[in-house]
């Protein structure tokens, strides 16, 4: 709370340069962060798509070779000669030598319309092989090699082995292990699933390194090729990292992940083929992606600068320009409380601080206009106050004249008279409560007690009345002289008016918090216009003024006045309402708030 104060006291062009400099070079911080944090992920996910499309397209190639190499096996199989040769069907040496001879020759087909093929050998069960290009040492058993009992547990399936390490065959054109690929799939009898034989086909590891060298990705990345356990199928001279363990490839079919190697971070995009269950990876420095995305940062603050250098003056002149005619009112304002009220705000200006400045000008005219009011006042109320204190001696002497005349009647037992002379007095004694408009409800009930015994004095008979108050609330606080105009209403519009006596009920209750008084008689009553008219006419009442003719001869006047009193003493909360049927009876109720004098006093 203390920092809050001490900001507040901080002046308001201060404030303005603050809160112009938050508002402009804040959100375009954030902004550039936010840009710089959008770009590097989208060039990440670029460079993953398009090394991803480029792996994609290696892939397929690598697919379309090996689906063509297991085509190849197919057709090898198939064939009339083979077959006899696998099976072991040859009749006499030259038979074998002839049919050895047309194998050959029919192998020479698939290198010469397949250049990427090194070399096919077809081996059957007796370890007799035959091949285009490739020859193994006679006291070698070709049935007990390794690729030999891979494509046998492979049950029939192409399989890929890879690079043919330690197999001991010899090509004519003096291919090495590191120069091919091997591919296997087992002969195997349909019916009786005997293994006749195994055919093999080399792929040159040339295609695919035609296929690989040429793409690279950024400055010195580059794809190579992992087999399933691992070992390199092809990598380029000078790799950055020589060999990719197997448990940093997740079994997922693409991913990425990233390691620092040499103290380089290094990024790793890979993609399975799924038919030769190879996998191609990407291998580049992570430091070449960032290049562009530091080039775009440096622009980003580049930019923040030049909003910073042309923001602050923009800021310091709206701030100017907001503060002066602030500070200009400010200074008014303290010449308006030295008491010179003729200082005035003159400047041309249409936004909400000329508003403001109209608004005080405005103020200042009106403060003046009621400084002259409130002196005429004072100077009314005093001559009011002097009228007032020569008005009071003819109501006092009045009241000990009428004491005198009770005083005389009783003495000439004159009983009725005297009691018509005692209420009036009890009604001038209640007028005058020492110049008091607020008296307690039991005073209020003892100055309608008189009137209604004058008023019993005149009607006799016809009129009667019954009243009830509630000896809790005698002591409460309400307005004087609100009960008789209603009570007189009742009389002159309603008993008056009906064929025979009549009935007035006066009822005072507590109501809650509040004081309900009723007040109801039995004699006309009124017309569904007249009650119309009367309450919409007590809804509107909220002032009436003694000077209006038009009001003062309205019927009703009494009732109008003592709602206006009311509302304008409690509010529109209080008041009276009504309720009336003809030549059945009129019944007002009063609710006013529950209060002794002095609250009553205070309140007011």
């Amino acid at each position: 709370m203390k920092r809050w104060t001490q900001i507040n006291n901080i002046p308001i062009r201060y404030k303005l340069i603050s809160h112009f400099l938050l508002i402009s070079i804040l959100p375009i911080f954030c902004l550039a962060l936010l840009i710089s944090w959008t770009v590097e992920r989208v060039m990440e996910e670029q460079v993953n798509d398009n090394t991803l499309q480029l792996i994609d397209k290696v892939n397929e190639s690598f697919e379309f070779y090996t689906s063509n190499l297991q085509s190849y096996t197919y057709m090898i199989s198939n064939n009339q000669d083979v077959e006899q040769f696998l099976a072991g069907n040859e009749s006499g040496p030259n038979a074998v030598s002839d049919n050895k001879y047309d194998i050959q020759r029919y192998l020479r087909n698939f290198t010469t319309v397949s250049p990427e093929v090194a070399g096919i050998m077809v081996v059957n069960d007796k370890g007799d092989y035959v091949s285009n290009e490739l020859y193994a040492p006679s006291i070698i058993d070709l049935t007990e090699t390794s690729w030999y009992q891979e494509a046998i547990e492979n049950n029939g399936i192409f399989k890929i082995i890879g690079r043919p390490d330690g197999r001991r065959l010899h090509s004519i054109v003096d291919y090495t292990n590191d120069d091919v690929v091997t591919v296997v799939r087992a002969v195997i009898d349909p019916f009786t699933e005997q293994v006749h034989g195994v055919v093999m086909i080399d792929l040159k590891l040339r295609v695919i390194a035609e296929t690989v060298k040429d793409i690279t990705l950024g400055k010195s990345g580059y794809l190579m090729v992992i087999d399933d356990s691992g070992q390199n199928i092809y990598q380029p001279n000078q790799p950055i990292v020589s060999k990719i363990p197997l448990n940093w490839i997740s079994k997922q079919q693409s991913g990425d992940f990233s390691k620092t190697i040499k103290g380089e971070k290094i990024q790793f995009i890979y993609q399975r083929s799924p038919f030769a269950n190879w996998v191609t990876v990407g291998v580049f420095p992570a430091e070449e992606t960032i290049f562009g995305l530091r080039e775009i940062n440096f622009y980003l603050v580049m930019f923040i600068f030049i909003i910073m250098f042309f923001g602050i003056p923009v800021s310091y002149f709206l701030s100017h320009s907001i503060s002066k005619p602030i500070v200009q009112l400010v200074s008014f304002m303290k010449k308006a409380e030295g008491g010179d009220f003729n200082v005035r705000y003159e400047e041309k200006r249409f936004d909400e601080i000329g508003l403001l400045g109209r608004s005080f000008n405005t103020m200042l005219t009106k403060l003046n206009d009621l400084l002259h009011l409130t002196e005429r006042q004072e100077r009314q109320k005093r001559d009011a106050e002097f009228r007032s204190l020569q008005a009071n001696i003819n109501p006092h002497f009045l009241y000990n004249t009428l004491d005198t005349i009770q005083w005389m009647a009783r003495k000439q037992k004159a009983n009725d008279v005297a009691e018509v002379v005692e209420s009036l007095a009890k009604l001038f004694r209640i007028g005058l409560s020492k110049g008091r408009d607020v008296i307690s409800l039991s005073e209020e009930i003892d100055h309608i007690e008189s009137y209604l015994k004058i008023q019993k004095t005149r009607y006799r008979e016809k009129l009667h009345y019954q009243i009830k108050v509630d000896a809790s609330i005698k002591q409460n606080a309400i307005l004087k002289f609100i009960l008789q105009p209603i009570i007189e209403n009742a009389i002159y519009h309603g008993i008056k008016e009906r064929r025979g006596a009549g009935h007035i009920n006066i009822e005072a209750k507590p109501w809650g918090q509040d004081l309900l008084i009723q007040v109801s008689d039995d004699g006309k009553g009124m017309t569904p216009q007249q009650l119309s008219d009367m309450k919409e006419a007590l809804a509107e009442s909220v002032t009436l003024t003694e000077n209006s003719e038009e009001t003062r001869n309205k019927k009703g006047y009494g009732m109008l006045n003592v709602q206006a009193r009311i509302r304008l003493t409690h509010g529109s909360g209080y008041g009276m309402t009504i309720d009336s049927q003809e030549n059945i009876g009129t019944t007002v109720t009063i609710l006013l708030p529950g209060m002794n004098e002095s609250d009553e006093e205070r309140e007011k």
